[in-house]
């Protein structure tokens, strides 16, 4: 039993023939007549009661034709909703902690009043935790900063991030004469802020002594006013912290202080739900431009 099988059937009832049923789906009648036998051996039950030249509905046929009329209902359905070029369904996004807690609430907020009808989902992870869940289907899409593979995905431009080395209040100044702190205090591995900052002692010929594994920026900053270590962060993070003067900021170099967001999802896939976020994004003043394709 499949769809066009369903088809017929109802074409058959409504028409109240096979004739009639025939010419409404320009096909010949001997045709409509096997495929009503055959739907009836696949079932195992007779749907029609025949009467000479006349065919009635049988209980069983009546049964069918109530299903008959919801599959096919929704098959219509799921018909318009992929042609359709409006937003619509369940969007899953990912984004990194640093972008969920700053740029999101406003994009989102507008992203729900135009598109009222779009179920927004939301995930946070490290870029590559995001990028293989976009590859296994189970995100539509994410923001995540570069760098990010170009081979498997599409990518929009996003934000530019200002990242700034935080220390507790009235730390010295980092990387001047007295070396570089023995502790860092980072997101886990995958993450890009973390290799920036790994780097960036690896690029003064040093490395940190202890390296400590922190799940989340409020958590973070604080074991950094409590003295603990440094890190290294998205400026904007700052400002969603109640703490922000018990701590102290160290501005990097103009070529190591940016780091661009971009909102990648999986080649071929580029869906209205993407689409509408796109469309914000330009509207908000970032700067958009397609990087890869």
């Amino acid at each position: 039993m499949d769809l066009s099988d369903l088809t017929i059937f109802s074409a058959v009832v409504r028409e109240g023939s096979v004739t009639r049923a025939a010419e409404r789906l320009h096909r010949v009648q001997s045709s409509v007549t096997t495929r009503i036998r055959q739907l009836e051996e696949d079932l195992h039950v007779a749907l029609f009661v025949r009467e000479a030249k006349r065919l009635h509905l049988a209980p069983a046929g009546q049964v069918l034709l109530d299903y008959a009329d919801r599959l096919l209902a929704l098959a219509a359905e799921a018909r318009d909703a992929v042609q359709d070029a409006r937003p619509r369904g369940t969007f899953r996004l990912g984004a990194m902690d640093s972008t969920a807690a700053v740029r999101l609430p406003g994009l989102l907020s507008e992203y729900h009043r135009r598109h009222p009808e779009v179920v927004l989902e939301l995930r946070t992870g490290n870029p590559q935790v995001l990028g293989s869940a976009i590859l296994a289907g189970d995100l539509d899409a994410a923001l995540v900063a570069e760098p990010i593979a170009d081979v498997p995905f599409e990518k929009t431009f996003a934000f530019d991030e200002e990242l700034v080395i935080v220390a507790p209040a009235n730390h010295p100044p980092i990387g001047k004469k007295n070396g570089l702190p023995p502790t860092i205090i980072v997101f886990e591995h995958g993450c890009p802020h973390r290799k920036r900052l790994e780097d960036w002692y690896a690029s003064r010929c040093e490395m940190p002594k202890r390296t400590i594994e922190i799940a989340s920026y409020h958590a973070m900053l604080g074991c950094i006013v409590a003295g603990m270590g440094i890190s290294l962060i998205p400026k904007s993070v700052l400002t969603t912290f109640p703490e922000r003067r018990r701590l102290s900021v160290h501005p990097l170099a103009r070529s190591e202080n940016s780091a661009q967001t971009v909102l990648i999802w999986r080649k071929g896939t580029n869906s209205a739900n993407v689409r509408a976020l796109e469309d914000i994004l330009r509207g908000r003043g970032s700067p958009y431009r397609q990087i890869s394709k």
